[in-house]
């Protein structure tokens, strides 16, 4: 009896031992194209690690990572049917790094081995992407070429079957330039931009000589450096319909014979500036229009073919026509809108005041949520709501309209009280 329980027990382990795993996709550079398994790759997706199956259903294949991410997103994005393009951060000399120490690069050379050696044998992995806009707010970038080179060098060393993607903030300066002469042994090239300057980089990249695959690796309806301000500073957010309008524009321009493809920015939620402004997701999960624009240009659906709710008029009431406002202390503001949904699912509408972020950044570095002011509201109603009792400074009110389906359409209007 033993002796057959035993006998069980290592077939049953030697079965575990030899069963194949998902197979590794066979990922190739040929002159302009990515090709996984012969077919050429057109990368469509998003940079995030949530929500991976509400992602792949609007037709995404590829998601993007930065390095910190959680340890089981290749996983993830296995089992959603996603490929990854996998981030390692390489440090950024605006934040104290000198690319010139040999220690530090040594150190970190030695921290991307030890990642390319974990996740090299991945079946989700389509590429290795090294660093995101190192680049960045330097007068002298000369120190990051070299720097890139040596880590890509390494990367195609400990695993020649994966390309290697470098990531720019954009591609003015020479940059795409510098980045193909002084490092040969990136694969492709990424390009992160946003807004109306998406419609001319494709020309703009291919007039400083690239000549290999490269995507759109972040891309985004309007950044708040391309946006309009207030009298007193603020930046102006379009609101979700608005950014969706502009998503439909830009998608489908960033797709052959333009672009190997586009990685929609950001598939998740973060602060910046406002906690609305790149996040495709609220906290909770809840996707806005941008997702309908994906859906449309990638060949999928939103979850259950759902649509979004829809803002059509959202202004302060003694200020029309102006995405902002402003007024004495000693006033009652009351903002007014219009909302509809196109599915005709009951609505329902939460209000918040925030004060202008003071916690302003540079090229996505994490920062503080401004505090909020509950007590500043009431009046609440389908129709609007009333804004009294604040200290003088700026601040903005923010408008979610959700459909108790999943969506939600998102707005926000800065104001000052003098």
């Amino acid at each position: 009896m033993h002796i057959t329980k035993l006998f069980f027990l290592l077939l049953t382990c030697a079965a575990w031992a030899f069963a194949p795993s998902a197979a590794q996709a066979d990922v190739r550079i040929s002159g302009h194209d990515i090709l996984v398994d012969g077919k050429a790759f057109v990368v469509r997706g998003a940079a995030g690690t949530r929500q991976l199956a509400v992602l792949a259903g609007l037709g995404a294949n590829t998601i993007r990572t930065y390095g910190a991410e959680e340890a089981d997103v290749l996983d993830r994005a296995q089992a959603a049917g996603l490929k990854v393009i996998l981030g390692f951060w390489l440090e950024h000399p605006r934040r104290g790094v000198d690319y010139r120490d040999e220690k530090f690069v040594a150190a970190q050379l030695a921290r991307l081995e030890q990642f390319v050696r974990q996740h090299r044998n991945h079946p989700a992995l389509l590429m290795w992407g090294l660093g995101n806009e190192v680049e960045s707010e330097l007068a002298d970038d000369s120190q990051i070429w070299p720097g890139i080179e040596r880590a890509a060098r390494l990367v195609k060393q400990l695993d020649p079957a994966h390309p290697t993607l470098a990531v720019l903030a954009e591609a003015g300066n020479n940059k795409v330039a510098k980045l193909k002469s002084q490092a040969p042994s990136i694969d492709v090239l990424g390009v992160n931009s946003y807004g109306e300057g998406l419609l001319s980089l494709p020309e703009r990249v291919r007039q400083q000589g690239w000549n290999k695959p490269w995507i759109v690796t972040e891309l985004g309806p309007r950044g708040q450096w391309q946006a309009a301000r207030t009298p007193w500073g603020a930046f102006i957010e379009p609101g979700s319909g608005e950014k969706a309008a502009l998503l439909r524009r830009y998608l489908p321009r960033m797709l052959p014979p333009q672009a190997n493809g586009q990685i929609a920015f950001f598939w998740g939620q973060k602060q910046e500036v406002t906690p609305t402004w790149h996040s495709l997701l609220l906290p909770d999960n809840s996707w806005t229009e941008t997702a309908e624009a994906m859906a449309a240009s990638w060949g999928g659906h939103t979850p259950g073919r759902n649509r979004a709710p829809r803002i059509t008029r959202f202004e302060f009431s003694h200020q029309p026509g102006q995405p902002w406002a402003s007024w004495p202390r000693s006033q009652i503001a009351r903002a007014i809108l219009a909302v509809s949904d196109p599915d005709k699912d009951p609505i329902t509408l939460h209000w918040a005041v925030m004060a202008e972020s003071t916690d302003l950044r540079v090229a996505g570095d994490a920062e503080a949520v401004p505090p909020s002011y509950p007590n500043a509201l009431f009046g609440a109603g389908n129709d609007g709501v009333s804004i009294q009792g604040l200290h003088p400074g700026a601040y903005r009110l923010f408008l979610e309209v959700r459909d108790g389906r999943g969506a939600v359409a998102t707005a926000n209007l800065p104001f000052r009280v003098e």
